[in-house]
């Protein structure tokens, strides 16, 4: 279960974006929350990777 929180950041030239991922362990079932500024065009990608 992965839900997406994105926030556009601008830093000069670059459009950077900010995502956030949440995971359920497998081991203790709470859930973890993952966060990760990329590209705008990698969000989708990094949200479906396990």
């Amino acid at each position: 279960m992965a839900k997406k929180s994105v926030a556009s950041l601008q830093t000069g030239s670059k459009r950077l974006t900010k995502a956030i991922k949440m995971t359920k362990s497998p081991k203790t079932g709470a859930y973890i929350f993952t966060e990760a500024i990329m590209a705008p065009d990698l969000v989708t990608d990094w949200i479906n990777k396990k």
